[in-house]
């Protein structure tokens, strides 16, 4: 499919070269690293904060060759994993961020263009959680719940 809201087509990125086995120079047992995961979101860090740090500090290049789980399943197996899926919250964060810099100046109408995308980046992200489950049915962005939800 192509880019939504661009004018190029595809999506123009390297990719990650697969990884069967974890390497041999990780120190680290699955088990460790586990709960290294567990504690570092009980600190309340982030999944992608975890992985960076994982990676950083402790010398864990992919936490899926060595443990053979994602981080978002190992947090949801220890029913660590926020209500609201980490990348729609960050795109709430940013149409929030929008939506307070558009009250103080009328008339950028480009970050008004850009408020209208993340709008329905969010809606559109909504729609494929809703079909696997992670959000609610019932569940539905406005304005005022996202200013709330950032708080």
């Amino acid at each position: 499919m192509a880019r939504m809201h661009s004018g190029s087509k595809g999506k123009s990125r390297s990719s990650k070269p697969p990884a069967k086995k974890a390497p041999s120079w990780v120190e680290l047992k699955p088990k460790e690293i586990e709960e290294a995961v567990i504690n570092l979101a009980n600190a309340g860090h982030s999944q992608s904060e975890i992985g960076g740090m994982l990676r950083d500090q402790y010398g864990v290049p992919d936490i899926k060759a060595v443990t053979g789980k994602k981080i978002e399943q190992i947090l949801e197996e220890h029913k660590l994993l926020p209500e609201i899926p980490e990348d729609l919250m960050n795109l709430i964060r940013k149409s929030v961020m929008l939506k307070t810099h558009m009250e103080t100046n009328k008339k950028d109408y480009t970050a008004k263009r850009g408020y209208q995308l993340t709008v329905s980046k969010i809606r559109r992200l909504a729609k494929y959680n809703k079909g696997k489950k992670r959000l609610p049915k019932t569940w539905r962005y406005s304005e005022d719940t996202a200013a709330l939800l950032v708080k």
